[in-house]
């Protein structure tokens, strides 16, 4: 099992190496397009911003190997906070951003009418599972999960949430779409279900 940790500079990289190794995998940390054609599962974590991860993707010439590998060759990939959200077609971070544009989705920024409620949103809360998924195989529904994160996903296709978050308002924490998982909790920080989790993409989907 090869599995290709995506490096395009934004991101916690070794933390997720960290938890694939726990999950008794093994991984490696990459942006060689070579490398990432001969893997079997991909990972694409991140932290930042929206704008930074696009322009990293493609001053790293990746847009296209990862179009063709994901789309094409229809290789798993798992993305993760940032990773998750690039997978939409755009953001509205600072102005409109187009992302890689594999799901029906726009990234937008938390808002609530309640001030006392905290922006960015970090700390552990659900994850309410909304359709079952491989990727929720022993996972209990009262798990929780470690979010730092203060845009989300609006999903126009709602036949690919599988998982949403109660924070202020639900918002959509995970899809599946065929090939492309997204999480928008940090399952590599989430301790025992999050490993779970990370183990359940490597080996079931």
């Amino acid at each position: 099992m090869r599995i290709s940790i995506i490096d395009y500079g934004l991101g916690n990289l070794h933390s997720v190496l960290g938890a694939v190794r726990k999950t008794g995998y093994d991984a490696i940390v990459t942006n060689n397009i070579s490398e990432l054609y001969k893997s079997d599962k991909l990972i694409l974590p991140g932290v930042g911003a929206f704008e930074d991860g696009i322009k990293n993707l493609k001053q790293l010439n990746l847009m296209d190997p990862l179009h063709e590998l994901v789309n094409i060759k229809k290789k798993p990939i798992l993305g993760i906070c940032l990773g998750f959200q690039l997978l939409a077609k755009e953001s509205f971070e600072f102005g409109c951003h187009r992302g890689l544009g594999w799901v029906d989705a726009t990234v937008k920024k938390l808002s609530f009418n309640d001030e006392k409620i905290r922006i960015p949103h970090v700390g552990w809360n659900n994850l309410i599972q909304k359709k079952e998924s491989k990727l929720w195989s022993k996972v209990p529904k009262d798990a929780l999960f470690y979010y730092v994160h203060s845009y989300f996903m609006d999903c126009q296709n709602k036949e690919i949430i599988i998982g949403k978050c109660n924070y202020g308002n639900e918002f959509v924490s995970a899809i599946e779409q065929q090939n492309i998982i997204g999480t928008q909790f940090h399952p590599e920080k989430s301790q025992f279900f999050g490993l779970k989790i990370i183990k359940n993409f490597i080996e079931k989907l």
